[in-house]
């Protein structure tokens, strides 16, 4: 059990907040399994490299991250005050979401599930 009243306990643990620039979309409508390809290329890199990687990159899932890491480097500069120039991506990650089952008729009527993924995608930029 915690200890302490829950207004309390919320205060606390809204109290060490995480200001690094960040963006998010969620229900992107692309495997964790095909966005971590782009993910893991980008890694590390500078946010002028990185987009040029996801801008010559033929994945769909690259047009997404495109999107968000202008994004992020637009939140960097306006909200946290940062220089675009010397902006890193931090981290970057894709968590499961929600999957959309559909039918797709076979034959002798029988019916087959297709499964149509979507993922949460997160993109943590910083200062070198």
């Amino acid at each position: 059990m915690a200890k302490g009243h829950r207004s309390q306990i919320k205060r606390d643990r809204n109290a060490v907040r995480d200001t690094r620039p960040r963006a998010t979309v969620s229900f992107a409508r692309v495997s964790v399994q095909k966005a971590c390809y782009i993910l893991d290329a980008i890694r590390g890199k500078s946010i002028d490299e990185a987009l040029a990687i996801v801008t010559y990159n033929p994945r769909y899932a690259s047009e997404v991250l495109r999107k968000l890491l202008r994004s992020a480097a637009a939140n960097a500069e306006n909200n946290n005050g940062m220089d675009p120039a010397g902006l890193y991506v931090e981290e970057c990650y894709a968590n499961r979401g929600p999957i959309m089952k559909r039918i797709q008729p076979r034959a002798q009527g029988r019916a087959y599930r297709i499964e149509k993924r979507t993922s949460h995608i997160t993109v943590v930029l910083n200062e070198r």
